[in-house]
């Protein structure tokens, strides 16, 4: 009898936990509502800092000392942050609400069983264009890269290392991890060629789109979507030599100080209602299942979600390269940058 109280108490205090939680996330991603709802349901305060990339957020965690319990990132990514011993292996896929994932990501090659990871979003990588800027036709990575007149000096690039230069290639005949050299070459030319016509390789798409300073940019799905709505003349394409889907995953940190409160929110975020709140701030898919019926009316059918059949078809999943192939790219990548 005593044991079994013993076991209530310790699940009370689980339930309803205190203290922090520190979360370190891509920018413009993490919805407030779905924070203030955690923060009040077990009395945990919430601090966020963002970060702009695989590469930021993988160097700053490698550094150590960060004060960060959870981060968020990409399936491309995570198995560097498994075999570097940078995150704890939380079991997420025995959890309570693990039984809420949809059955295609709950066993990923990139973290088979979810030993680490809960999904948070997942998406695409296509073109966005202005339609009053440019009219013509734009299912095509040469928007970006060969652009009509109308788009010169208008347009910006999202400087993910991985998607700009899959992009080139692709736009060349190649594939992901692409290793024919006279391939890479013709993407390299590619991006040399087309800096030029570019105005910026930034980030920050959402607001300078609907803007009007950028009338074409390489962008991730779900920015696309939250261009258009405000904004109706802003499309997402999906360029017909080939995309990639991506997805992103919240772990907790090696180092974390408030591991707890860190599983806590692992489990929070497989619930459906709490899965939606997030694609409803970000706009993005996610891998839990039952959250549709969640979604706000605008997202249901929206063509930045549902990729024709053709598309899906040719698409490939993000994923880093053998480290050979990895520093052609990133050559490729440094030379850009000059």
């Amino acid at each position: 009898m005593l044991a079994g109280f013993a076991m209530l108490m310790a699940s009370a205090s689980f339930a309803h936990a205190d203290g922090e939680l520190h979360i370190y996330n891509w920018g413009n991603y993490t919805s407030p509502e779905l924070i203030k709802k955690f923060e009040t349901k077990y009395n945990v305060k919430v601090t966020i800092t963002d970060y702009d990339s695989n590469d930021t957020a993988l160097a700053k965690v490698r550094q150590g000392g960060t004060g960060f319990d959870i981060a968020v990132p990409s399936q491309s990514h995570l198995p560097i942050w498994i075999k570097e011993g940078l995150i704890q292996e939380t079991d997420p896929g025995k959890m309570e609400n693990a039984k809420n994932i949809s059955p295609e990501w709950a066993n990923p090659d990139f973290d088979p069983g979810r030993k680490y990871s809960v999904p948070w979003q997942w998406g695409s990588v296509g073109v966005v264009v202005n339609t009053d800027v440019y009219k013509g036709p734009a299912d095509s990575w040469g928007i970006l890269f060969d652009p009509p007149e109308e788009l010169k000096g208008k347009i910006n690039i999202v400087p993910e290392m991985s998607d700009v230069v899959f992009a080139a290639i692709a736009y060349n005949g190649g594939k992901l991890c692409e290793t024919d050299k006279a391939i890479l070459k013709k993407a390299r030319d590619t991006l040399v060629k087309a800096k030029p016509n570019w105005v910026a390789m930034e980030y920050n798409t959402i607001e300078k789109m609907t803007a009007g300073d950028f009338a074409a940019t390489s962008d991730w799905n779900g920015s696309a979507l939250r261009q258009r709505l405000a904004k109706p003349n802003i499309h997402y394409f999906y360029p017909k030599e080939g995309i990639t889907f991506w997805s992103d995953n919240v772990v907790v940190l090696k180092e974390a100080k408030n591991v707890e409160n860190a599983k806590l929110f692992q489990n929070f975020i497989m619930d459906p209602e709490n899965a939606a709140m997030i694609s409803a701030f970000a706009r993005y898919s996610n891998g839990i299942a039952g959250s549709d019926k969640f979604m706000p009316a605008d997202m249901k059918g929206a063509p930045e979600l549902n990729p024709p059949a053709d598309v899906k078809a040719k698409a490939e999943f993000m994923r880093l390269c053998d480290p050979a192939t990895q520093d052609l790219y990133t050559k490729i990548w440094t030379e850009l940058q000059k």
